[in-house]
């Protein structure tokens, strides 16, 4: 276990439940400005729970698409690795500064340009939808488990 995961934090153009929809494009300039190493993760949106790094942050045609690393020296880190690969945390949230929004007559708060400070970890995010895909190195193992019935058992090392 590496402690690499990929998910997303944000999905475009679905509400959360607090009533915001975020827009293509609002990540666009606070990533350029600060890069993944300027956008912090913690667990639970807890600025005393530091737990890893981002690898890659952008915008694709779904939301803002992540890819972290745990660090696995950090107690915390380690517990939420294992807790990721049996699926028992997923949830990914993120910490912002609004810049830019429009109200729509039903109550929504469209978010055009925001300041990304943080992506958390978190047990219940508020966008249902922003989760992490899947712990790297998950995909390999579960094809390593259904080619190893394959080989005879004298030939395994």
């Amino acid at each position: 276990m590496d402690g690499h995961f990929t998910g997303y934090a944000s999905l475009f153009g679905r509400p959360d439940l607090g009533r915001d929809v975020v827009r293509a494009g609002a990540f666009a300039a606070s990533l350029r400005a600060r890069g993944p190493r300027g956008v912090r993760m913690l667990w639970q949106h807890d600025p005393a729970e530091p737990i890893g790094t981002w690898l890659s942050l952008g915008e694709d045609a779904r939301g803002l698409h992540v890819t972290g690393r745990l660090d696995l020296a950090v107690q915390r880190a380690r517990e939420l690795d294992a807790l990721l690969r049996a699926g028992a945390v997923d949830g990914l949230s993120i910490g912002f500064r609004t810049l830019s929004a429009t109200p729509d007559r039903a109550g929504y708060r469209h978010l055009t340009a925001v300041d990304l400070w943080e992506i958390s970890l978190v047990s219940f995010p508020l966008q249902p939808e922003a989760r992490v895909a899947a712990p790297l190195g998950l995909k390999m193992r579960d094809l390593a488990r259904r080619i190893a019935p394959a080989i005879p058992r004298g030939d395994r090392a």
